[in-house]
């Protein structure tokens, strides 16, 4: 991916590189990708943690796309998995020409361009396992409100912030 974003960028400096990099490889896009390709549909889980939701975390679901990158790079070598990178990120290589800010971002500059004060998250509940937990969140600010739920309190947050500026009719690039 790095190798992508400087060919693709030969004269950005590297800080401009970074954020680009780490959104292409986050645990979001990978998750999202491993959805594109219907990577969930082949995880070998028990009922158990069929039943506690494991497979819609989106931590598991990045973390098969990477093991699935890794197993074609080990077995195919460089070439395969660099033609699977460019296949299922060439539309994310494209808009990463905008750089990506995170959602909390977009939504405090949104609320102080409008004089607005500023949200506030709050953590709603924390279930499941130890091992996969799942956060709900809301994130609330003149009355209006916005939950999300995730793997990690940090993605709820992002999830929440995400739903309150959809309300708020703002555009929430992804």
């Amino acid at each position: 991916m790095a190798e992508w974003l400087l060919e693709r960028y030969p004269d950005e400096q590297e800080g401009a590189l970074g954020p680009r990099h780490a959104h292409l490889v986050s645990r979001t896009v990978l998750a999202e990708i491993a959805d594109q390709v219907g990577l969930s549909a082949s995880l070998q889980i028990s009922p158990h943690e069929e039943d506690a939701g494991i497979r819609r975390l989106s931590s598991i679901r990045a973390d098969a796309m990477e093991a699935l990158l890794g197993a074609l790079y080990l077995d195919g070598g460089l070439e395969p998995a660099r033609r699977v990178v460019h296949q299922y990120w060439q539309s994310r290589i494209e808009s990463a020409d905008r750089p990506h800010k995170e959602p909390k971002t977009l939504l405090q500059e949104y609320m102080l361009s409008q004089g607005l004060p500023l949200p506030h998250y709050e953590l709603l509940s924390s279930d499941g396992p130890s091992h996969a937990p799942v956060f709900r969140v809301s994130v609330t600010t003149m009355g209006h409100t916005g939950t999300g739920e995730a793997g990690s309190k940090r993605l709820a947050e992002s999830a929440a912030a995400t739903a309150l500026l959809k309300h708020l009719g703002q555009n929430v690039a992804s």
